[in-house]
């Protein structure tokens, strides 16, 4: 059964493709902004509020040589904190430096020699990922750490204090190896999780709570195939797609498997549909997933029962074909990009 697809509005905004294709969408409970490199700067859009205007917040970029990472703003949008290739800063909204966390290199070389400039840019795409907290007090920030020796290499993910850089606890990462990582956080339960890519190594899956004086609630899938890539803030649950698209799986915060869903049948059996890993709630009753290759002819939305993960509908879009990429927005719309004009349409689902 299909759903017809209404466009609620287009809008162009710097980076746009960052949305559907990258780490530019910030969810919180009653937040739903986009961070998105403009030049030199991070431009912050409240995405409930932007219809075309200038941004909510701007801030410089630290390091603008600098491609990774994975950055976050704080509640209120008074502060940015960026992960860095050597360091996590935090910056104010006027510009000012915060503060400043240095760490170990996210080069893929131990050891390798620094020129002193803090613009030097590295070679290598590793990167790290930071979060703040939905009460704005704290910082997460998964980081390498390099001891004396040239095979001396570790990462951590750190529990930093959101005024003035100080560390509050600190979380061992020994089997952790990162191309890459991004974070999650529950804003009704505190919880934060934390997804680090490992290429063909696999997949790190982590979960902690921070109550004020120690972490709580610490469960580490170390070595994976699982992608975390949803929560929704009336639900205490999130959503894990398998590496290679076989299945999309709802947890609860402690791990267990509530449900699991499969992608739909495709008439050719010698090529099964696989679900692509952007995968998040459009509702707290409906998940939005899509088959893989969704840019070709054989790839589709599907809303899927939150509770069960069975799709319930296609999505038909009025153009006939699927628009790539979706980003639920978890207000019963979601995002595509238009890469050949550049812009992004909001959608929903047609009253049934």
């Amino acid at each position: 059964m299909t759903v017809d697809a209404v466009l609620r509005g287009t809008l162009a905004l710097p980076g746009g493709r960052e949305l559907v294709h990258g780490f530019g969408f910030e969810g919180r409970a009653g937040s739903r902004r986009a961070l998105l490199r403009d030049g030199a700067r991070l431009a912050v859009f409240d995405l409930d509020a932007v219809a075309g205007g200038p941004p909510e917040a701007t801030f410089p970029l630290p390091w603008p040589g600098w491609s990774g990472g994975v950055h976050s703003v704080g509640p209120d949008g008074s502060f940015a904190v960026f992960s860095g290739q050597r360091a996590v800063r935090a910056v104010n909204r006027d510009g000012t430096t915060r503060w400043e966390f240095r760490h170990s290199c996210w080069g893929p070389e131990p050891g390798h020699p620094h020129s002193g400039d803090e613009q030097q840019v590295c070679e290598g795409s590793e990167h790290g990922s930071c979060r703040v907290a939905d009460d704005g007090r704290t910082v997460w920030a998964h980081i390498p750490v390099t001891g004396p020796g040239e095979d001396d290499y570790a990462e951590a993910w750190v529990v930093l204090d959101a005024a003035d850089g100080r560390e509050l606890a600190r979380l061992p990462l020994p089997e952790s190896f990162a191309a890459g990582s991004h974070q999650l956080s529950h804003p009704g339960t505190g919880h934060v999780g934390l997804c680090v890519g490992m290429g063909q190594d696999g997949i790190g899956l982590y979960w902690a709570r921070w109550d004020g004086a120690r972490l709580h609630d610490v469960r580490a899938e170390a070595v994976g195939e699982r992608i975390l890539t949803g929560v929704h803030p009336e639900r205490p649950v999130y959503l894990t797609v398998q590496h290679d698209g076989w299945d999309v799986q709802l947890h609860a915060l402690d791990g267990t498997l509530l449900a699991e869903g499969t992608p739909p049948p495709t008439a050719d059996p010698d090529r099964p549909a696989r679900w692509d890993w952007p995968c998040g709630f459009v509702d707290p009753r409906t998940v939005l997933a899509s088959t893989l290759d969704c840019d070709d002819d054989r790839g589709a939305h599907w809303l899927l029962d939150a509770a069960t993960l069975a799709p319930r509908h296609r999505v038909a879009y009025p153009t006939g074909r699927t628009p790539g990429h979706a980003q639920p927005l978890g207000d019963g719309t979601w995002l595509t990009f238009d890469a050949p004009t550049g812009t992004l349409h909001r959608w929903s689902a047609a009253a049934d």
